[in-house]
């Protein structure tokens, strides 16, 4: 068995798991953009007492305003996410994303930790660049989105 006959066989087995999967890569793909704030929401609803005692600790406002905060922090994140593997409403649930890291930079005092703003700030480049590129149908138009993100 020579090595063009395994090159053509790894050829043909990629055809035919793409064939297979092609599918379901797009939505994959969504998942993994949107991953950090299904988990930080997911983690939001198992921790709930505790961020709003952090909230309320930290902000001194009291019960009700500081569940407010972790009501709207766990709806955005969590209806964002829908919306984004939904594909409906793209636009607005990437803004609405934003807006979560915006409201968290604020509330959790990390505005001047080095360390957090770098995170958020590449977090927030890397979601407004990629679905910029899922708001795209022409392909052609997508890869130059993702071109021109790499490059910056």
């Amino acid at each position: 068995m020579g090595q063009n006959d395994i090159m053509s066989t790894a050829e043909d087995f990629a055809d035919q798991f793409l064939r297979v999967t092609k599918q379901y890569l797009p939505h994959v793909a969504r998942l993994c953009l949107i991953s950090t704030f299904l988990e930080d929401g997911i983690r939001m609803w198992f921790q709930w007492s505790e961020q709003r005692d952090y909230i309320d600790g930290t902000w001194n406002c009291g019960y009700f305003l500081a569940s407010i905060f972790v009501f709207i922090n766990l709806f955005g994140q969590l209806s964002g996410c829908i919306l984004v593997l939904s594909r409906n409403f793209v636009q607005y649930a990437c803004f609405g994303l934003f807006g979560i890291i915006a409201l968290q930079t604020i509330a959790y005092s990390i505005l001047w930790d080095l360390k957090f703003l770098m995170r958020y700030v590449c977090l927030s480049k890397q979601n407004k660049t990629c679905h910029l590129s899922l708001l795209f149908s022409d392909r052609k138009l997508s890869l130059y989105v993702v071109f021109t993100r790499k490059m910056l």
